[in-house]
Order: structure tokens, then sequence, then C-alpha cells
């Protein structure tokens, strides 16, 4: 008997192949590409997985609280993000024992709104438990510090 699958789940595909460091990839119909920087065997054509990983958590933060401040009946006019995440290459690169993940990533967020305190508040923490890509990150044991700041729209000045 199979077991049917929740008509929630949504697949989400993607394939690569390359050479070396570098690798060309499709999903969803789209194609990207991954490189490395020098010192890790590539040539800096392309970005480094790592800032995919990273780009791909701000990019998810902005999708989930799109969805989010819809919920809450709010405008959010714009999204700003700037995300840093620590990595000590030891592992990665000199083989180390030890843990190849980020040590640390910090998320700082400035989203202009219409949001009163507390809609902005509930913005916040439900984006963090709903995002998919923050949830991967935090429930991997690094440090995440993640601060959103409040700007108000300028029709709400």
């Amino acid at each position: 008997m199979a077991i049917k699958p929740k008509e929630t789940v949504v697949p989400f595909a993607v394939h690569g192949e390359g050479t070396g460091v570098y690798q060309n990839l499709t999903a969803g119909g789209h194609a990207f590409a991954t490189d490395a920087y020098p010192a890790f065997g590539g040539q800096d054509s392309a970005p480094s997985p790592l800032f995919y990983a990273l780009g791909a958590l701000t990019s998810c933060n902005q999708v989930t609280g799109s969805l989010v401040a819809k919920d809450l009946g709010i405008t959010v006019t714009s999204w700003n993000f700037d995300i840093v995440g620590d990595l000590d290459t030891a592992v990665l690169v000199g083989g180390a024992e030890g843990n190849a993940n980020f040590d640390r990533v910090e998320v700082r967020a400035t989203i202009e709104t219409d949001a009163s305190e507390e809609q902005f508040a509930q913005l916040v923490s439900e984006t963090e438990r709903r995002c998919p890509v923050t949830q991967l990150f935090k429930r991997s044991g690094l440090e995440f510090d993640n601060v959103w700041t409040r700007v108000e729209s300028p029709a709400t000045v």
C-alpha cells in the first residue's frame, strides 16, 4: 500500500554538473553557476555556494515575510537585508577536525512598513518561525543573530 503524500508538499529539485570546483546548475527552468575563490581552487567566475546559502537566507526571509505581512494585513514598502556569515575555513580547506559550518550568521534587516510596533514584532517572529532557510541555519546549531528594524512608510509618518 502506497502512502499518500501530503497535498502541501512541493518538491524542489536542482541538477548540477561540472568540473573542478565550477558547477552549472538548473532548477525550475532557471540556470545558474557556482565557483570558488582561487584559494579554494576556483576562478571566482560565479558566486560561491556559500554566497548562495546566505543569499537564500535573505531572499527566503523576504518571501516568507511577504506572506506573513499579507496574513497580518500590513504593507511592506521595502526590504533591506545585510547578512554576514563567519566561516572558519580550517575544516573545509585544511581538513581539520570539527564543524565545517558557519560559526555565526548575523541577519540585519531594515523594513519599511505601515505596521504598528506590535504587528512588526509579529512579522519578525512569524517570519523567523516560518522561513525554511532560517530554520535550516538555526537548527544547524550555529550562533544566529537576527535583528530587524522597523522604518515607518512615508504615508504613515
